[in-house]
């Protein structure tokens, strides 16, 4: 079976396409990032299909702060279509390594459809909509939060100063209040989303039952479970979903004498990976827990504490995606506490 490699470069207002054909990737055209642009691209793919006999479309796209998404809501309902959201430092190394220097729009939409060519990378799927939806609640209260912190700072600053103005640290105090009652509208957002999807709230008290899993990051937790579900159809293994979030052991060996200290992959959600690490923190410091019991375990076996922290994270991770998958509370007797 043969598959047509498209690579598409997103900006805001465009999409550049380019497609990969006996060995050489060719520039396809320019086109609004808008719905009506993407019936004319559609034609414009087919007809490149029976032109090469392809009988399936690879798109492949790098992640532009959402202005991909559109797009690849469209070409992931295209029969036949396949859709590829590849890390985008991970692109630029292969290009790197491929001696492609040049970064245009339409150089970048070329690169990524030999990328797909050369490279296979995962499918993309969508979350269903109440995921998404709870996701994007998240992140504005997450957004939110961060303001006010940096706000919160400006005013400490401001009052600090030997000459304040107060009209400036009143607009402070002001926009304070504001996200204030911001972050408030948005935690009633997501009670009442919750309350209208009864089975996102009992997976919610599900996950509360993992050991080190509280009420802070439980959501952004069960979000993380959807995504891998939806990527692995259901059938992910623990070992890879620890590396999809670059909880993945990395040691550093070379010969007989290369031997830096081993550490983790890092890899993947970065803000996401340091919430299962700030579980852990929390968790092992409860007594005769699974978790506590867990680390001091390792740290019993002359484990470097961070280490056996690092271990307790990626224990919470598969003790929540065994939870969530199995749709059973946590049960300490159906653990392993020794892996």
């Amino acid at each position: 079976m043969t598959k047509l490699n498209v690579g598409i470069d997103v900006s805001k207002n465009s999409l550049d396409v380019a497609y990969w054909n006996q060995n050489k990737a060719v520039f396809q055209g320019k086109f609004s990032n808008d719905a009506k642009a993407f019936q004319i691209i559609v034609r414009e793919i087919k007809s490149k299909c029976k032109e090469t006999n392809a009988t399936s479309v690879r798109i492949v796209m790098e992640p532009t702060g959402g202005y991909e998404q559109h797009f690849a809501h469209f070409a992931h309902n295209q029969q036949q279509w396949e859709v590829c959201l590849p890390n985008p430092y991970y692109v630029k190394l292969w290009a790197k390594a491929m001696g492609i220097r040049a970064k245009t729009d339409r150089r970048d939409a070329r690169t990524l459809a030999h990328y797909g060519a050369m490279q296979d990378p995962h499918l993309w799927k969508p979350l269903s909509p109440e995921v998404e939806q709870m996701e994007h609640l998240l992140s504005n209260l997450e957004a939110f939060k961060s303001i006010l912190r940096q706000e919160k700072n400006r005013w400490h600053s401001a009052q600090n100063r030997v000459n304040p103005q107060k009209e400036a640290v009143k607009l402070h105090k002001q926009t304070i209040a504001f996200l204030e009652k911001q972050i408030l509208q948005a935690q009633k957002a997501i009670k009442e989303h919750l309350n209208a999807h009864p089975h996102l709230k009992e997976q919610k008290k599900l996950l509360l039952t993992v050991p080190g899993v509280g009420e802070k990051n439980v959501l952004h937790f069960l979000v993380m479970m959807h995504r891998w579900r939806t990527l692995t159809d259901g059938e992910g293994e623990a070992s890879a979903l620890t590396a999809y979030l670059g909880l993945d052991p990395k040691p550093h060996e070379s010969g007989t004498s290369i031997r830096k200290r081993a550490g983790i992959s890092r890899q993947g959600n970065r803000p996401l990976r340091s919430r299962f690490y700030m579980s852990a923190l929390g968790g092992i410091k409860g007594k005769n827990t699974p978790l506590s019991i867990f680390y001091k375990r390792l740290v019993g076996r002359n484990k470097p504490k961070k280490v056996a922290l690092v271990a307790a994270a990626r224990k919470i991770l598969i003790w929540c995606w065994t939870v969530f998958r199995t749709n059973t509370p946590f049960d300490v007797t159906r653990f392993n506490l020794a892996q």
